[in-house]
């Protein structure tokens, strides 16, 4: 921007006494200088121009995630609800299909030499789903769409409840549900 200087002048009329008791009156002028911004000559517009928009502040850095094996496996960690989740999802949909299949109740199904395979898939799945956790990745960084990690643990949480139902069921019933 540019500066022009302006320069102005104000009068200023002094009384002065002499030993002669005789007024003298001077007359004399005070110059003072300042500075001023010079706005650039600009044609306003027909058109107003819109204010700017507001936007959002960016959202804060994602917090440090801890890959220690005490924090992931923690109660209110990210592994135990969502492993067992998994698990619960797996062991409901596979005794449904045995019993459907075979007619055999949950407890059979274990005692017939369904522990092998449960410890087998158990093992697998706890894996599988540990080293994405040990590596900082979280499911919900991975979920989108239908498929996001609350839809998870809800259905992880509600196949816990229908396999606890199912043996209950088959146990109180003394038979297979099916």
């Amino acid at each position: 921007m540019a500066a022009t200087s302006v320069f102005m002048a104000t009068p200023v009329t002094r009384l002065t006494t002499t030993p002669s008791s005789s007024t003298r009156t001077l007359n004399f002028a005070v110059v003072r200088c300042m500075s001023q911004d010079q706005q650039p000559s600009t044609k306003t517009p027909a058109t107003p121009t819109p204010p700017p928009m507001n936007t959002p502040p960016p959202p804060p850095p994602a917090p440090k995630i801890s890959t220690k094996f005490s924090d992931v496996l923690a109660f209110s960690g990210p592994a135990p609800e969502r492993i067992n989740g998994r698990l619960a999802m797996i062991g409901f949909v596979s005794a449904m299909a045995v019993e459907l299949s075979s007619g055999q109740d949950v407890l059979s199904q274990i005692s017939n030499g369904g522990v092998p395979v449960f410890v087998a898939t158990s093992l697998v799945l706890s894996v599988a789903s540990l080293v994405p956790l040990f590596k900082g990745v979280r499911a919900e960084s991975k979920s989108n769409g239908l498929m996001t990690s609350d839809a998870e643990l809800w259905n992880g949480r509600v196949a816990m409840l229908g396999l606890v139902a199912l043996a209950l069921t088959e146990y109180v019933k003394g038979s297979a549900l099916v």
